[in-house]
């Protein structure tokens, strides 16, 4: 049975905290306000509410697929060059995004650039350094926190974001989030790792690791369940504020809403990873996943009102990223922190592909059918589903050959 250490040296678990965070709270807040943006860019270019939504749907996509490889870079090279990255191609993309007037061009800036910008800035490159700083006793909680963060990024972003489009306009407001995009840069050396020859010692291969990882039942079902996690999230994020106009509800109104997502969502992410710390984290995401499912029922069964929207807007955000923290514990758990970033990438891949599916399929099956109803009893199977996944989750260590493999 293998017992897993913390490997980095040199750095304290406040300063990786505090840095971590900022990088998540400005990387995932200027992402969640982009639903926003559908109603004045359609508007404007006379696209339809789909050619914005493949865009996003991309994003997740490019996002999923270019996480195993930031994670791989970060794990081998440097957690801070490839934030580094991330945060100019982030500003590149957003301000392309803002002069795209092809859909193609939009798709290509807005998804596919923006896309691999945020796997280089969130959260698996942030926790391969967390899991090699933190002991495994707070690693849990340390996730929690860094959760935490991006759900305050979405609290605080959400009503700027929507200040700054209805006073710059939604192209100057993008302009201003592509300059905001570069403060990742100097927070990234904040998090520069020093790698010793013990710490480099018996290091598994990269091939090695995946094939262990895949050949793993229970890295399997963890992947089911974040499939279902982006799914619904992603959906909700962009098209709830659609989904409110249509029911005649204001903008202000989405915009109370998306911000009590971010606010109990700091809540939901924090006491995620304090809960991982005292009970089986696969029991916690079953129950997160489920009381989803009651949630949207809920929601979509009710009279919608404001005073419904906020109450409903509270609970999904308790809920919102609260799967985070124990998901990527037991990764860690399981496999030790030394490709966590990438196994953190492969397991979010799953994530965007559900991602992609829900923000398409929203826009795709309103085109279609005038009304998100399908969709939204969609998110409640697939809930189930994931409730049902994620029970035979093992969270003990894998047993491994004490023999090191080949770096």
């Amino acid at each position: 049975m293998t017992v897993h250490r913390p490997t980095s040296p040199g750095l304290s678990v406040q300063q990786v905290l505090l840095c971590g965070a900022l990088v998540v709270t400005l990387s995932m807040g200027i992402r969640h306000g982009f639903g926003f943006w559908l109603q004045p860019i359609i508007t404007e270019r006379g696209w339809t509410r789909e050619t914005f939504s493949f865009a996003m749907a991309v994003q997740n996509l490019a996002w999923g697929i270019a996480g195993p490889v930031a994670g791989m870079l970060a794990d081998r090279f440097g957690a801070w060059k490839v934030l580094i990255a991330g945060g100019l191609s982030y500003a590149l993309g957003l301000l392309l995004m803002a002069v795209s007037s092809h859909p193609l061009a939009f798709t290509l800036s807005a998804g596919v650039l923006i896309g691999i910008a945020q796997s280089g800035s969130t959260y698996a490159v942030i926790y391969g350094v967390l899991g090699r700083t933190v002991s495994d006793e707070k690693r849990s909680w340390a996730f929690g926190v860094a959760a935490a963060a991006g759900s305050f990024g979405q609290f605080f972003m959400i009503p700027a974001e929507t200040w700054l489009i209805a006073h710059l306009g939604w192209q100057g407001a993008l302009f201003l989030l592509a300059g905001t995009a570069l403060l990742i840069v100097p927070l990234a050396l904040g998090i520069r790792e020093r790698r010793t020859g013990a710490a480099a010692a018996g290091h598994q291969s990269i091939g090695h690791a995946l094939r262990e990882a895949f050949g793993y039942r229970s890295f399997q079902l963890l992947m089911l369940g974040y499939f279902v996690c982006g799914f619904q999230v992603v959906f909700i994020g962009v098209h709830l504020p659609s989904y409110l106009r249509d029911h005649g509800l204001g903008l202000g109104v989405s915009t109370g809403a998306l911000m009590l997502i971010g606010l109990f969502n700091i809540f939901g992410t924090f006491a995620a990873g304090m809960l991982g710390q005292r009970l089986p984290k696969r029991y916690l995401l079953s129950a997160i996943y489920g009381l989803r499912s009651i949630a949207i029922v809920a929601f979509i069964s009710l009279p919608l009102t404001p005073a419904s929207v906020y109450v409903f807007a509270a609970v999904i955000g308790f809920l919102w990223l609260s799967t985070v923290p124990p998901t990527n514990a037991v990764v860690a758990q399981i496999f030790g922190a030394q490709h966590l970033s990438m196994l953190g990438g492969f397991v979010f891949l799953s994530h965007q592909i559900g991602s992609f599916l829900g923000v398409w399929l929203g826009g795709r099956l309103y085109d279609a059918t005038g009304s998100y109803d399908v969709v939204w009893w969609l998110a409640v199977a697939l809930g189930l589903m994931a409730l049902l996944a994620n029970l035979p989750v093992r969270e003990t260590p894998i047993a491994r050959s004490l023999q090191a493999q080949p770096a």
